[in-house]
């Protein structure tokens, strides 16, 4: 699918406090479009493939006779009445995840659309949302531009929430130099939020990493917000008293390795950054599946284990954002650790040595 490459009239993101949708008149809902019946409001984007597993099926597709009236608050109404694309010519039901449906939309103009609806509460899809609109803004990696995430109409056939975005086709990884460069051009770009151009680190929305919550509420200092944000938020999920003693040491001790950093800077950040998450469009790299937040740049390194990433990449992406060598291990470590934490808080078993060991070693 093919990323609609005209720039679009730039919309505020919207500000939502937690996880709650937004009212209708707020959000990407309120500003993109409307049902015959009323629409619900939102914006947002859901969990990481690497929880919400995509069970593959054989894909159905289901041709619209010409002429035919969409159902009233469903997909395809919203999708006619507010996209000016034409009216819709097919629909391809493409798999599920363990919480959302995915459907692919064609239109008698030639555009296609991505969509995902769900039984849940339209907050994932809002999260969702909200953190392409932030990586799409920076105009550096293939994102898809996002029209619609939010709450379907009441009495609507197709679930609870649904979000709408353009339909990318996706390939494999790429070359992995131009990943580290583009990655890296992102973490360098103007935020598109003014709470973190103002150098305040979060986002306008709570999301998730996984099936976990992910606070982001605003914090003037980086460290802090990741210690409090991100550390201690996953020990408090744990209740764990050996994981919280040795979380508690690691965080009186962390302030001293981002001395050496200086003043840093918010970066839009991908989040949940593993090779699942990780593809191409038409050659250009490309991610999807965000947990998106502002925060130190190294940050996004925190799925590494998981990643695979090659010297080329590195050596790309540290050629636009040069490395501060002092103390990176301790912050390449401790920015495992959350993500760590948030494996054994998601899935138990052998990630609780796995922080333990982390925490020693930073200890040590």
């Amino acid at each position: 699918r093919t990323r609609v490459r005209a720039k679009h009239e730039r919309s505020r993101i919207p500000m939502i406090t937690g996880v709650t949708a937004p009212s209708p008149a707020s959000g990407l809902a309120s500003r993109r479009g409307t049902f015959a019946g009323g629409g619900g409001g939102g914006v947002g984007r859901g969990p990481p493939s690497r929880v919400a597993i995509s069970v593959r099926r054989s894909p159905s597709s289901l041709r619209v006779a010409a002429g035919a009236r969409a159902e009233p608050g469903s997909v395809r109404e919203w999708i006619e009445r507010n996209l000016d694309a034409g009216a819709v010519t097919d629909v391809s039901r493409g798999g599920s995840s363990g919480w959302a449906e995915f459907s692919t939309y064609d239109t008698e103009s030639g555009k296609r659309f991505f969509v995902k609806t769900s039984r849940r509460d339209p907050s994932m899809f809002i999260g969702e949302g909200a953190g392409l609109d932030a990586m799409f803004e920076t105009n550096t990696l293939a994102i898809p531009r996002v029209y619609y995430a939010g709450a379907t109409p009441e009495g609507s056939r197709e679930g609870d929430s649904f979000i709408v975005m353009d339909h990318l086709n996706f390939g494999g990884r790429g070359d992995q130099a131009e990943f580290g460069r583009q990655l890296a051009l992102m973490h360098a770009a103007t935020p598109a939020v003014e709470e973190a151009r103002a150098g305040k680190f979060g986002f306008t929305v709570d999301n998730t990493c996984g099936d976990t919550p992910q606070p982001n509420g605003w914090m003037d200092d980086w460290v802090q917000f990741y210690l409090e944000r991100r550390i201690r938020h996953q020990l408090r999920l744990a209740r764990d008293s050996t994981l919280t003693e040795l979380g508690e040491k690691v965080c009186e001790r962390a302030p001293l390795w981002f001395e050496p950093c200086g003043t840093i800077k918010p970066s839009i950040l991908h989040g949940d950054l593993w090779s699942g998450n990780i593809g191409t469009v038409d050659g250009k790299p490309s991610v999807f599946d965000p947990a998106v937040y502002y925060g130190h740049s190294e940050a996004e390194f925190g799925m590494s284990w998981c990643a695979g990433f090659s010297q080329k990449f590195y050596d790309a992406y540290f050629e636009v954002l040069p490395k501060v060598e002092t103390h990176f291990e301790e912050r390449r470590q401790l920015y495992l650790l959350y993500h760590y934490l948030n494996h054994y808080n998601l899935f138990g078993g052998g990630y609780r040595g796995q922080c333990v060991g982390i925490m020693k070693g930073l200890l040590a």
